[in-house]
């Protein structure tokens, strides 16, 4: 497949779960891949097994908080491959699932920095490189936390509405220069994050039925299912799409 031929992207938090989809499937449709994640045995295995595939592809440790780390990984991804095409902030944390008022806030200010700082921190510093190659496509993960409240997790409800605004916000400033800038919003895909919070219910097993039962499609989603939403939005299939906002939930948002 050729959807992404000679296109160059990145992507952060590409090591696991939806990040590692993403990644696959756009080295499956000929894009060179950047990964950035902070998990530096899972992150060279993946390289390793894109370039076994055929797939250009490289790995940079990362700590998506830190604001040099983030600008010296991208700025390498483009140095190598020769420039850059799409990057896609993925890069999140749940965080602590305790009530706004039992919150402190280190555990606040953790979930604010992984989940939107990181993300601002991503676009600023692919912006020069996708203005220099033209125009370009930022795609950046959200949730349907950012779209509708489930109570609890309140931190996460929080980072995941700014990462929807920032998107909308940053859609206008850079849609002049071909820069094209939407968020996509997954409901409960099984990935190890989501995993862990099941598990941490008093019955994991009852928590993974309801959770299943939540959306009107009748169970979670699987990472694919995101990773192809990105190879669409990456894709010149989406050349007129910015500001959107791609709701990938099996109908939990509809009712």
């Amino acid at each position: 497949m050729s959807r992404l031929q000679g296109k160059i992207a990145i992507v952060t938090g590409g090591a696991v779960g939806i990040g590692r989809a993403c990644c696959l499937r756009m080295a499956g449709e000929g894009a060179a891949i950047g990964v950035l994640d902070m998990l530096e045995a899972e992150g060279q295995a993946l390289v390793a097994e894109l370039r076994a595939l055929g797939a250009r592809a490289t790995f940079h440790k990362v700590d998506i908080t830190r604001e040099a780390e983030v600008k010296a990984a991208i700025d390498a991804v483009a140095a190598e491959f020769g420039g850059l095409n799409t990057i896609v902030a993925n890069a999140g944390i749940s965080g602590s699932p305790k009530p706004t008022d039992q919150v402190s806030e280190a555990e606040w200010d953790l979930v604010q920095a992984v989940n939107v700082k990181g993300v601002m921190f991503t676009t600023k510093h692919a912006i020069p490189h996708l203005r220099a190659a033209g125009g370009g496509a930022i795609v950046n993960l959200s949730s349907i936390a950012g779209l509708v409240a489930a109570g609890g997790l309140p931190a996460y409800h929080a980072s995941k509405g700014a990462v929807r605004l920032l998107t909308k916000a940053d859609a206008i400033t850079y849609a002049p220069e071909g820069i094209r800038v939407n968020s996509i919003h997954p409901a409960y895909i099984w990935t190890p994050m989501v995993q862990a919070v099941l598990d941490a219910a008093p019955d994991p097993v009852a928590a993974r039925a309801a959770a299943d039962v939540a959306h009107p499609i009748g169970h979670m989603g699987e990472p694919d299912d995101i990773a192809w939403a990105v190879v669409y939005l990456a894709s010149d299939e989406a050349k007129f799409i910015t500001g959107a906002e791609l709701v990938v939930d099996g109908g939990y948002t509809a009712r």
